[in-house]
Parts: structure tokens; sequence; C-alpha cells
């Protein structure tokens, strides 16, 4: 494929959010599928440590992904 293909030549832009979300959502499950997964640097495991040493000192401290999603939403008027 050729990555100077930007989003107005695949029509992407012509995409409503919704459509991009889901366009989205079934990008990441082919990359999760592919078990396609980058390497981390130093800097990046650490604070991916630091974030679920905090998650499990504080279980109670969290918002679903479904809130987060309706709080995302809402700031863009949908």
């Amino acid at each position: 494929m050729n990555m100077a293909v930007d989003a107005k030549a695949l029509g992407i832009h012509r995409m409503s959010v919704e459509e991009r979300l889901k366009l989205l959502d079934l990008l990441l499950d082919s990359l999760d599928a592919e078990r396609a997964m980058p390497e981390l640097s130093s800097a990046q495991v650490a604070e991916l440590e630091q974030r679920l040493a905090d998650a499990e000192a504080n279980p109670d401290d969290v918002v679903g992904w479904d809130e987060i999603k309706v709080q995302a939403l809402a700031r863009i008027g949908r």
C-alpha cells in the first residue's frame, strides 16, 4: 500500500464521525487479530507499570469505557 495515501484519497473525509469511529474499531480489531504489537520504549513500559500500580492501589478510582465514550461524544456534540 502506498503510505502517501491520505484520508481524502481514501474518502474517509466524507464519512460521518460515527462511521469513522466504527472504521477505527475495525482497524484496531484487525491489529489485535494479528497481534501486531509495537515495541514499547523503556519510558512507555515505566508509565504503564506506574498506571497499573496506581489502578491496583485505587481500584475504585476508575472510569469505565462506556462513560468515557459518552463524555467524548458529548464533547463533539453527538
